[in-house]
């Protein structure tokens, strides 16, 4: 650190220059605090200074600042300057003003800096986080205005009180969390958490102030490494280094502020501030169960987890101690913290996209996001987690082995779901002191964080020549024991068969009703296997399929397969690792195999099975009914709901697949829920419903693609452009993936507006990224969308160019698709009609409708009108599409049936929001979508009709910023004709 006064480099940790003595910037020795004061009030204008009294430039009660703000009182002094109590008269409302110390607002390049982090402060909306209004200025003072909180600081009250009851403290922390969660949420990092920070109101109601020297978590640069900034009694030990800051790092001044309310000690006591420092670099601290034998274990566990010295140590995130705070104050008005799931991989979200939704029967996976609502039967849905069980016989092959077969037991009962062990586990590796176990305490930690209503855990030991297996059943919130139950086996090839019987005193304490005899009937043959290694290498292939080891679990499934050749489970589970490898010829496959072997299945796997197979072969119609009837005896089937959502969606049918959608987040408003209604409500154009559900999702996985993606989408269909360019925008920051995305979704923007010469420079530098990342599909995508940026443009030879980039990158239907488009406007009709004769002899309706439209453009090009509107007309009897009600209206026009384009073109309006992703895989060509009101225009004229100029205003009102052409030019001319005096 240099020295102001000699330019001595010092080290970080000095608080006086080695060389003069002169106080260091950033201590807080009482000498560099009454440099500031001094330099504070030098910078204060001769007509303000009559206004000031006393040695640190107080300003008096009754002065206006910006002829607004009228200052009623001193409340004191900070790092920053002083802050005040003032009323705003033109809102007529009380609020708080931080005056900025003059060193600070004098200097231009800290300003920059400290404007910018404002701006990133603003965003942080919670109720508990005290929001900033403005930054403003009054003859040269400057000062940010907030919420004013009538309450004391949790320093003061600390000093009044000593420590907090254990649960008074916890609530304190629980409400601290919510508040850097927000944060955290939008990149902001507070840097500078403590006690004099956080604010409580007499009725308990938890403030988090000042991110003034917050940084973005994804705006490297604007503070530098090396720059020593907070309070070295709470700064953590890679602040104190000097380095690059995380979200981790306010946890661990979380922990010191927790450690202090549980034992009103410091961690790391020493007789000078910078002391703690060295202390927090070097040693961990005795935990608070060491220093006060009446803390609760389970808080000083989470204290010490956020006081470990290595970042990577400590817990996830303000979330996960949320989390962990709520399982141990247990259920309260004020408790309602919901942690959701983390994100999706971004291959899980593009099958889900693609509607390949499959699942593994039992444990269920679906590549699809979907949904629920009000639940169709006397028992509302819940959902059961089922934890590991203790082998106690030393007997390796029931390991793992037990689990899977007792969620297929469960959901024997039409409203109960077996939450997916694949998911828990990766949430129970989040916890603080994770061992990857799924025990009953760290059962109910993810239970509750997820809403998962119980759990199960039980246990199995040899007793003589037989075995014993136990099992109770524990609401996830109260721990308290709902049923319990045991059976006997003779041998352990009974084990299995005996499954059932332990479940059913289960099912019943959860509500079922149906008698246990009708239970056992019912599982009698859905438990058999010619022996238990097939069922234990199913288990093992299943924690290997939720690893993401797919390769490893094709291997132990295949095995399960050749052990047991009638193990229809096993060839399910082969079909769902085939799918999530993009391998669909093979998951179909096998598929057909467990088909074969239904009959070793529970009723509600059968329906499963089935609809797995109709929609991973996109016989979209047949998947409707298996799901609906699913749904219709297994309401609270999710997964059933999901994909019935899905196959809606691939028929467009929007007012069903939204409602499937609504119906999940209804049960369990879950990220795989909440994404699909984000996205099926804006294809449905309900966007404003979009925009909620993307918010949701937002705020439930901050970090994930999709939540950006769907809510810009939302923003997109109302017309909010720019709100939509910003969405796309911090999407860059967030991944790789994130990066290709956002540069598809801008790209789109431009294309929208006409910014031609713009679109096409973002998708190249976007498909060379995705190329050089072997992300050669979302590089085709991004290639099609250039071509049509260049037809645009009137640049045929470039646009072929980037189609036939497109199809070296990618030969899937779309991407054919739109390259014979381009061929056709190019003139290049042989190479369309090869391109359509290869989409005509799919089985599958979607790529045999593309054939026909294909050929109508080819006849329209032509000038073969008839034969073009009879394709178009084939082409939507086969799959009713947006691009097919547009081509069509289109040849309405030029054949000159105005009546029946303008029926068409309507219809195109209504549909809008399918233009967000025409082929429903989440790329963004919404750009598509203007021409609609060029072309209506068009119809419009030709009947006469005062709309036609309505509708030519509106398409130059979008394009006339961006390139002049052909059909931009043409509507403005036309539009001039219509309206001379205009």
């Amino acid at each position: 650190m240099e020295c102001p006064k000699c330019a001595t480099e010092n080290g970080i940790h000095a608080s006086r220059c080695g060389k003069c003595d002169t106080p260091l910037p950033g201590t807080d020795s009482p000498e560099t605090l009454n440099d500031s004061t001094k330099a504070w009030s030098a910078a204060v204008t001769p007509q303000t200074a009559g206004k000031m009294a006393g040695s640190r430039g107080d300003i008096e009660t009754g002065t206006v600042l910006a002829n607004r703000y009228e200052i009623l009182a001193l409340l004191g002094q900070g790092g920053m300057g002083a802050v005040y109590k003032a009323h705003d008269k033109e809102l007529e409302r009380t609020v708080a003003l931080k005056l900025i110390r003059a060193d600070l607002a004098s200097n231009p390049e800290i300003l920059r800096r400290f404007k910018q982090e404002l701006i990133l402060a603003r965003q942080v909306t919670h109720k508990n986080v005290i929001r900033i209004f403005d930054l403003g200025q009054s003859e040269g003072i400057k000062f940010i205005s907030m919420d004013f909180v009538e309450g004391q600081d949790l320093r003061v009250l600390l000093l009044e009180r000593g420590k907090f009851p254990a649960e008074q403290a916890a609530r304190l922390m629980l409400q601290i969390c919510r508040a850097l969660e927000a944060a955290h949420a939008e990149g902001v990092i507070h840097r500078d958490l403590k006690p004099q920070n956080i604010m409580v109101t007499p009725d308990g109601r938890v403030y988090v102030m000042d991110f003034g020297i917050a940084r973005s978590a994804y705006l490297p640069g604007m503070t530098q490494t090396g720059a020593l900034i907070g309070t070295p009694e709470y700064m953590s030990p890679e602040q104190a280094r000097g380095e690059k800051l995380t979200e981790r790092s306010d946890l661990f001044s979380l922990g010191v502020i927790f450690y202090e309310l549980l034992t009103a000690k410091s961690p790391y006591p020493s007789d000078a501030a910078l002391g703690t420092l060295w202390k927090r670099l070097q040693e961990k601290p005795k935990s608070p169960t060491e220093v006060d034998a009446s803390v609760p274990k389970a808080l000083s566990d989470m204290v010490m987890s956020a006081l470990e010295i290595e970042p990577e140590k400590r817990m996830a995130s303000a979330r996960e101690m949320a989390r962990q705070l709520e399982i141990w104050l247990g259920p309260s008005a004020g408790s309602s913290t919901i942690i959701l799931p983390a994100p999706r991989t971004a291959p899980y979200w593009k099958w889900a996209s693609a509607a390949l939704a499959i699942l593994l029967v039992g444990a269920v996976i679906a590549f699809r996001l979907k949904g629920p609502g009000k639940p169709k039967t006397a028992q509302a849905p819940i959902s059961v987690l089922v934890g590991d069980f203790a082998n106690e016989t030393g007997n390796s092959v029931f390991d793992g082995t037990l689990e899977p077969m007792f969620n297929v037991a469960l959901e024997g009962a039409s409203f109960i779901n077996a939450f997916n062990r694949g998911d828990a586990r990766r949430e129970a590796g989040k916890l603080a002191g994770a061992s990857g176990k799924l025990d009953e305490q760290t059962s109910r930690l993810v239970a509750v964080s997820q809403g998962v209503s119980a759990i199960v855990t039980g246990s199995l030991r040899s007793r003589g020549d037989g075995y014993e297996l136990s099992a109770h059943v524990v609401d996830a919130v109260t721990g308290k024991t709902l049923a319990s139950a045991d059976v006997r086996a003779a041998n352990k090839d009974e084990v299995l068969s005996d499954v059932p019987k332990l479940v059913a005193p289960i099912r019943k304490a959860l509500g079922d009703t149906t008698p246990e005899s009708v239970q056992l009937s019912r599982a009698q043959g859905s438990f058999t296997a010619n022996n238990l290694e097939a069922v234990h290498q199913y288990g093992i292939a299943m924690e290997e399929q939720f690893a993401g080891k797919m390769q490893e679990a094709l291997q132990s499934f295949s095995k399960a397969a050749e052990l047991d050749p009638n193990f229809a489970r096993a060839y399910s589970g082969m079909s769902a690792t085939y799918g999530n490898l993009g391998r669909t010829s093979e998951a179909e496959k096998y598929a057909k195999l467990a088909i074969q072997h239904i009959d070793s299945m529970t009723e509600r796997e059968r329906y499963r099975l089935r609809g797995l197979y109709y929609l991973g072969g996109g016989k979209w119609q047949k998947c409707v009914e298996e799901y609906s009837e699913l749904v219709k005896k297994y309401p609270g089937d999710n997964i059933g709901h999901s994909n019935l959502a899905v196959c809606y969606s691939q028929q467009r049918d929007w007012s069903k697949a939204v409602a499937e959608a609504q119906e999940h987040v209804n049960i369990h408003p879950d990220a795989a829920g909440l994404g699909n209604l984000a996205l099926f409500s804006s294809y449905a154009s309900d966007f404003q419903t979009g925009e909620r559900a993307a918010r949701r999702l937002q705020q439930l996985m901050p970090s994930f693609e999709y939540g950006y993606l769907s809510l810009a989408f939302a923003q997109t269909g109302q017309g909010q452009l720019q709100q939509a360019t910003e969405t796309y925008q911090k999407l860059q920051n967030v991944s790789v993936l994130g990066a290709s995305m956002a540069a598809s979704g801008l790209a789109d923007l431009d294309l929208q507006q006409g910014r031609f010469t713009e679109a096409i420079r973002i998708l190249e530098q976007g498909a060379a990224a995705d190329m050089a990342a072997k992300g050669s599909d979302s590089a085709a995508d991004k290639y099609a969308a250039m071509a049509y940026a260049q037809l645009s443009k009137g640049q045929k030879r470039e646009a072929v160019a980037a189609a036939e980039k497109a199809l070296a990158a990618s030969q899937g239907v779309k991407i054919r698709f739109l390259a014979a488009l381009t061929f056709v406007e190019a003139g290049e009709t042989s190479k369309a009609q090869k391109l359509s004769a290869g989409l005509a002899s799919d089985i599958q309706p979607e790529p045999q409708a593309y054939a026909k439209i294909i050929d109508g453009q080819v006849a329209l090009k032509r000038g073969d009108r008839g034969p073009a509107i009879k394709a178009f007309t084939e082409a939507n009897s086969l799959l009713d599409t947006w691009i097919g009600r547009f081509v069509l209206g289109r040849a309405y026009v030029e054949a000159g049936e105005f009546a029946e384009a303008t029926s068409e073109l309507d219809r195109c309006l209504a549909r809008r929001g399918e233009t967000l992703a025409l082929f429903l895989d989440e790329s963004p060509t919404y750009g598509y979508f203007p021409p609609t009101y060029y072309y209506l225009g068009r119809a419009e004229e030709g009947l006469s009709s005062s709309g036609a100029a309505n509708s030519y205003f509106k398409f130059v009102s979008l394009q006339e910023k961006g390139d002049e052409s052909a059909l931009l030019q043409d509507a403005k001319k036309r539009l001039a004709e219509l309206t001379p005096n205009r």
